[in-house]
């Protein structure tokens, strides 16, 4: 649970999930030394974790475009 809550709040931007992912080892109460084990093979999941994140913000802004393309459509055919 936060986990899912703290990656709905991460920025899009690279190295973000690091520092949450210190958040989470600590709200469960893992030792916070342990992201010294993660930092070594992070980077390459944080490529994946950033292109994975733009791909839905722009997934979700063509749906959204469309959807006022559609309304702006049936306005000035109404009008």
């Amino acid at each position: 649970m936060t986990a899912t809550l703290a990656s709905i709040g991460t920025a899009a931007v690279p190295g973000a999930g690091l520092i949450m992912l210190t958040l989470v080892l600590q709200s469960v109460g893992l030792p916070v030394e342990g992201i010294a084990i993660v930092l070594g093979v992070d980077r390459l999941l944080d490529m994946s974790r950033t292109v994975t994140n733009i791909t839905g913000d722009v997934c979700v802004a063509v749906v959204v475009a469309k959807g006022e393309q559609d309304q702006t459509e049936k306005a000035t055919s109404a009008a």
